[in-house]
């Protein structure tokens, strides 16, 4: 027997598996409403070699993009991203799957739909032109497109969850608007990538939004944080391996363009419940480490506490003065939860040295500390 002939006995004693895509999409195009038309448009003018894509993108919208988005938008966004795939050399190893989902999308949770992709493509194609691999190429991109596009991390920027757009016109962003520029930039050179956060550390600290990145497997960053030793690194590795699999609040998720039974926690629009994701605790969590030691955290801000400062902070023994330990605290260009933090013995007394401010700590068995320290 063929492979055609089998593949037709398949179809048809299976129906569902040639109806459910083709369900999905008159789902979709009923949801659409008075924006019908620019979906059919969209679906109609796609070549036939990328009309498989296009598909995906229909079946997996949420309700305000099948009311929204302009077939030009749709069409723009598949042509480039199919012509990223021919253009770079790893293009032909990304799998169909991966390619659809963590490629072709135009958008990462619930940013604003911006037409990023040609600017993008042109602003990172010359820089990747020489890396051999999507790992090599997402780091290349990690350490230089936002010196380039001259954006920065800050608590001043307007809103979480900004745009590609929103965050190069401000040069200020959130981790998580660092992190879906970055995932963009990526996705211009067909690099796979899907954002990965937590709704709260499970120390109480906060919340936190990276990027993983496909190579043959998935690998993570942080946006704007690129590890000169490599991907799979990262200052929130002691906290994501502290988080909770079942806990909605601590758990870890990696956003999905396909819809699955998982939604994306978004801290910044709680009521969102639009954008999916896979719960991807396993990959992070692991046992605690037995130790008595105690987590001493330090935060040194300016005087009046306005902004932060990178300065030395140097850990005494306050029995006999002898320097332990010394570190630089974190300025406004780090991540709000990235905080210098030391180790120390539980149960006796140090001097915390910052400039000319000195503090005398007593550590307490089971008991971190965070120190917020104002200069003088």
């Amino acid at each position: 027997m063929t492979q055609i002939a089998c593949l037709a006995l398949i179809l048809i004693a299976s129906p569902s598996l040639a109806e459910e895509p083709a369900k999905a999409i008159d789902g979709a195009l009923a949801k659409a409403g008075k924006n019908r038309p620019e979906i059919e448009k969209a679906l109609k003018d796609a070549p036939a070699e990328q009309k498989p894509g296009m598909e995906f993108l229909i079946a997996n919208m949420p309700d305000t993009d099948l009311t929204s988005l302009k077939a030009s938008f749709l069409l723009e966004n598949l042509e480039l991203a199919y012509q990223a795939r021919k253009e770079l050399p790893w293009g032909k190893t990304v799998p169909d799957d991966i390619f659809f989902n963590n490629v072709l999308p135009y958008a990462n949770v619930n940013e604003s739909r911006d037409p990023w992709r040609k600017e993008l493509h042109d602003l990172c194609l010359p820089i990747v032109k020489e890396c051999k691999s999507p790992g090599e190429a997402a780091q290349k991109l990690n350490s230089t497109i936002f010196d380039k596009l001259k954006v920065k991390y800050s608590t001043e920027r307007k809103k979480a969850d900004q745009s590609p757009r929103e965050s190069m016109e401000t040069g200020k962003a959130s981790c998580t608007g660092l992190s879906i520029l970055l995932s963009d930039a990526c996705r211009s050179m067909c690099i796979p990538t899907r954002i990965v956060g937590t709704p709260l550390w499970s120390n109480k600290r906060g919340n936190h939004t990276w990027v993983e990145i496909w190579d043959k497997s998935w690998h993570f960053t942080g946006a704007c944080e690129p590890d000169p030793s490599g991907l799979d690194r990262g200052w929130f590795v002691g906290d994501a391996a502290q988080a909770h699999k079942d806990s909605r609040e601590h758990a870890i998720y990696a956003s999905s363009f396909k819809k699955t039974d998982t939604t994306f926690p978004l801290v910044w629009a709680p009521g969102r419940k639009d954008v999916y994701a896979e719960n991807v605790t396993d990959r992070y969590a692991k046992p605690a480490a037995k130790t008595d030691r105690v987590k001493v955290a330090v935060r040194v801000w300016a005087a009046g506490k306005k902004e932060r400062v990178a300065t030395k902070v140097i850990i005494s023994d306050a029995s006999d003065g002898k320097g332990l330990l010394a570190g630089e605290s974190k300025g406004e260009t780090a991540d709000r939860n990235d905080i210098l933090t030391f180790e120390l013995a539980p149960g006796r007394e140090y001097w915390l040295t910052v400039g000319k401010v000195e503090q005398k700590i007593k550590t307490e068995k089971g008991k971190d500390l965070t120190l917020e320290i104002e200069l003088k």
